[in-house]
């Protein structure tokens, strides 16, 4: 399998979305999307699996698989506010859904084998959710295949091989053809548009054609068939910035540009909305929030009530941070609409740490988009050798990640160069090292909120140094590497499993039988 090549707005920044969790609740509903497509719209009886030996199997319904399977199959968007009542919503739709746990026989990270059957068709699906809301079918009825969500793809099956390469030939508009020779002889036609009614309408018609599916990307930024980016590594970036000398932002929107067959004005315009969304959390949140099912209540108006009576210290940075971030967390937590960035469980320490610094700063809108770009760039080398996902790298992957993204978007804000922005990030992330996930009666709520702010904390600690001349000693590159090692080598129980670390003290096993009650 090729390397995966991120984008800013598929891999890092985003999906904008409800839910405790992107790994859980976003990718579960993009996968359950692509499967209602599979089925044209019909689902009929749904059975989600999950493996015994898998996070999933602890976490599914309190982090927001079911939901967000549930959402999918509906065809619902991740932000969509019907997410509060699937229920009564599949119940009119006449969709049954069962979720069951199982010994798949795979050791594989967050995966979801899905059968669905209505009175014409059946298909099982095998897919991973693979960190931040990114997603990967693998498996079509047995048969191998690799499906990211970020093209539209038109299947067609058949026992007929040959008859199968004679419709490939027909269909020049596609970018790509792949022949799949598993269990069911597939035909996958990816595009970055839909296919012809008209040429749909004749294969279908074609004795030898058993089914044929119309699968639409679920991603922002669609693939373009191009493998060509400027850079995809912090050194590379920086040999590129020698000879094409520009400001840190500007090389952000040169590589989505190139990635995603967009214009940097419109990848600029999708960077302004992720801005709106994250100061909309903020806002949200200091006004208070409510939600019945989680731990902890809405605590940052009661923080800014403190700050500004003059009871907490006297540093306006360090207390916008903490208030940002855990306004956004608390939004999150209450099913209200948050950026995933880079996951949902990290989603305070990135957005909080540079609205926070920006407006004590009182920077402009403009400012912090710069900054939200440049922090980008540090997602996009971890995105491409690394991982964003808690199951398989720990907490160090999520808030981990979030600060070496604050760092660098903050020297950006601060008037810094390229190479400080990488250098504070190569020290934020260096401070996280061996970070666990360990969520408290499985929620994504303690002790996330902590590590939140005190990720931002870093980023902004580690901002200031390197401004001040400190030196990180450690290419970015090289704690990348060092990052995904250290997090592939903690115990399972330390990876996003609840069944290690805070989450198995009796304190924590009394709070989740009162709120599963």
């Amino acid at each position: 399998m090729k390397k995966h090549i991120p984008s800013i707005f598929n891999d890092v920044v985003g999906p904008v979305m409800r839910g405790p969790s992107s790994s859980h609740s976003a990718a579960a509903l993009r996968i359950g999307r692509m499967c209602r497509d599979l089925m044209s719209g019909n689902p009929g009886k749904v059975v989600v699996s999950y493996d015994l030996h898998d996070a999933l199997a602890t976490t599914h319904e309190s982090q927001g698989s079911d939901m967000g399977m549930k959402g999918g199959i509906l065809g619902f968007e991740a932000d969509d506010p019907r997410l509060l009542q699937l229920d009564q919503h599949l119940a009119d739709a006449g969709i049954e859904i069962r979720f069951e746990v199982g010994d798949s026989g795979k050791r594989l990270p967050n995966l979801y084998q899905v059968e669905l059957r209505n009175q014409h068709e059946m298909i099982r699906v095998e897919a991973v959710s693979t960190g931040g809301g990114m997603i990967r079918m693998m498996e079509l009825n047995g048969t191998a295949v690799s499906m990211e969500g970020d093209c539209h793809e038109t299947l067609i099956w058949s026992k007929d091989l040959k008859a199968l390469q004679e419709i490939s030939e027909t269909a020049g508009w596609a970018e790509k053809a792949l022949l799949h020779q598993g269990a069911e002889p597939l035909l996958e036609l990816r595009s970055n548009f839909a296919p012809d009614e008209a040429w749909v309408t004749k294969i279908k018609k074609l004795p030898v054609v058993l089914r044929l599916s119309l699968v639409k990307p679920v991603l922002p930024v669609l693939a373009t068939g191009k493998d060509q980016v400027p850079f995809s590594s912090c050194k590379e970036m920086l040999q590129f910035h020698t000879s094409y000398p520009q400001d840190p932002w500007e090389m952000a929107l040169a590589y989505e540009s190139a990635r995603g067959g967009i214009s940097r004005k419109e990848a600029r315009v999708m960077m302004d909305h992720i801005y709106e969304v994250m100061r909309k959390a903020v806002e949200t949140g200091l006004k208070g929030t409510d939600y019945q099912d989680r731990i902890l209540g809405s605590q940052s108006p009661a923080y800014k009530r403190e700050l500004d009576k003059g009871k907490l210290s006297k540093d306006d940075a360090l207390h916008r941070l903490t208030l940002y971030v855990s306004a956004i967390m608390e939004v999150k937590s209450s099913m209200g609409v948050i950026v995933a960035a880079p996951t949902a469980g990290s989603c305070g320490t990135f957005p909080g740490a540079v609205l926070g610094v920006a407006d004590s700063l009182e920077l402009s809108k403009e400012d912090v988009v710069n900054a939200l770009l440049t922090g980008s760039l540090v997602g996009i080398f971890i995105a491409g050798s690394s991982t964003f996902s808690a199951e398989i790298g720990g907490c160090q992957a999520e808030c981990g990640s979030g600060a070496g993204m604050a760092a660098a978007a903050i020297i950006t804000l601060m008037g810094g160069t390229l190479e400080q922005s990488m250098a504070a990030a190569s020290m934020a992330l260096q401070n996280s090292l061996g970070m666990i996930c360990d969520p408290i009666a499985a929620r994504v709520e303690a002790p996330c909120l902590g590590k939140n702010v005190s990720s931002a904390a870093n980023a902004l600690t580690c901002a200031n140094m390197v401004m001040a001349g400190y030196d990180p000693l450690i290419p970015l590159d090289e704690v990348v590497e060092t990052m995904d090692r250290v997090g592939r080598s903690l115990p399972f129980e330390l990876r996003c499993t609840a069944l290690g670390g805070l989450a198995i003290t009796p304190t924590a096993r009394e709070i989740e039988k009162r709120l599963n009650k």
